[in-house]
This record gives C-alpha cells, structure tokens and sequence, in this order.
C-alpha cells in the first residue's frame, strides 16, 4: 500500500520556525512508524532526525507525537494509525531539530524526587540483601515498568502550561520508592511533592494514562501518592 506521511521538520540553522514536508512511501500494515521513518531517512532525506535506539519498546527514546497522540514509534504499527500518517515531536519541551525535543528539562524534573534507594540501615546480620516479602513487592510493581519515554508529562496539560510541574513521570518514579518498605526516604520525597510545582499541579487530565506504553496506571498511581500525603500511610 501507499502510505503518506506529514513529517514536521525544524532546522534551527536556518528555519525561523517548524514546517511539515510529506513523504509517500511503500509499506505494509504491519510496518512500524519507526521503519517507515528509517525509511525516508536511508532513501529520501539523511537530514532527516529523530532519536532511537533499541527499537523494541524498551528504552523509550523514539518516543512521538502520531496523528496528535504520544506513542513510541517503534511500537506503532501502520494498521493501528491508518495510510496517512501525521509525525510531529512531543509537546511541553524545546525542539532541538526535527522530531529530537531537548530533554534535559525533564530529566532535571526526574532526578528532583531523589529515584534512587535511600536506607541508611545497618546491613541485616547475614551481611547479604535486604529481603522483601512477594507481597511487598508486588505494592510497587507498576511502577518499575516505568521507561522515562516521557510520553506521559509531555501530555499532559498543567506540564504544557508550566514546565516546572515535575510531571507524571517523576511522580510515578517517586511513587516506585515510596511504597518500597526498604527504602527508608518516603517522607522526604512527599515533602518535594508538596512543593508548589508538586503534585497539586496534577489535574487528573488523564491524559498520562492513555500515553503510556507501559500501560501504567499513571492516574492511579498519582491518587495513591496524593493519599499518602495526606494520610501518611504507605499500606
């Protein structure tokens, strides 16, 4: 089949501003966007750029805007977005070149809920690992799929209005830790939370939600921090 794509291109070298440019290519309904965009990149433009890696839904760099929804590229296929196909870079951060956003912003934003173990402890008497029971566990399970694509903060809208909103993503990586009953800095990640570009800059769009390819409960998630905060329970 002929399959049509509406790619958004920015060269800050010499472009003022964004514009699109169409491509028609041959493929299949089982082609991904990602082939599709490797494609016109190898055969019709090598100017052409857009992050990638392990191209199998892991590492989440490929992540997209795909007919105006956050989607890895990698993970599309043409049969779920149709022949004419609309490629455009995530909302909410600065446009490097092309499909490539700056994602320092976010990173900064991710690094600010402390994700990463904190047990300051004594080590258990066996000198070994801090066991934890399967049921324990499985409290933060969700929330270890996370693959910081960042398709859910640049959905959503409180992040599109204010950049400094650390952004579902980072309460999702903050809620892994929390409810982890090794580590032992919960209420000190609460305590960033309750900052005025914390948590109370959700909305509950649900937006999050439906971009994740994880298909994390992201909404849920965040209602489980926001409980915490206020109760101070983490059962």
């Amino acid at each position: 089949m002929e399959i049509t794509l509406k790619v958004f291109r920015y060269n800050p070298e010499k472009d003022k501003r964004g514009h699109y440019e169409v491509y028609k290519v041959e493929g299949t309904e089982n082609d991904r966007v990602l082939d599709l965009l490797e494609y016109i990149k190898g055969n019709y433009d090598g100017t052409l750029s857009f992050r990638r890696s392990c191209a199998h839904g892991v590492c989440g760099s490929d992540a997209i805007r795909i007919n105006g929804r956050n989607m890895l590229a990698c993970k599309t296929l043409v049969r779920d977005v149709g022949e004419k196909i609309t490629v455009e870079p995530v909302l909410g951060l600065k446009i490097v070149k092309d499909l490539i956003v700056d994602m320092e912003p976010f990173f900064d934003n991710y690094k600010a809920v402390l994700p990463y173990f904190i047990n300051n402890s004594p080590l258990p008497e066996n000198g070994r690992e801090r066991l934890q029971s399967i049921e324990a566990r499985a409290r933060f399970d969700e929330t270890t799929k996370c693959i910081l694509c960042a398709c859910c903060t640049t959905s959503c809208p409180s992040y599109w209005a204010n950049g400094n909103y650390y952004g579902p993503a980072a309460i999702v990586t903050a809620h892994r830790f929390i409810f982890d009953d090794r580590d032992e800095a919960a209420s000190e990640r609460l305590q960033i939370l309750s900052e005025t570009d914390g948590i109370a800059r959700c909305h509950t769009a649900y937006n999050c939600t439906e971009a994740c390819p994880r298909e994390i409960k992201i909404t849920r998630v965040i209602g489980e921090v926001k409980m915490a905060m206020v109760t101070g329970k983490l059962d």
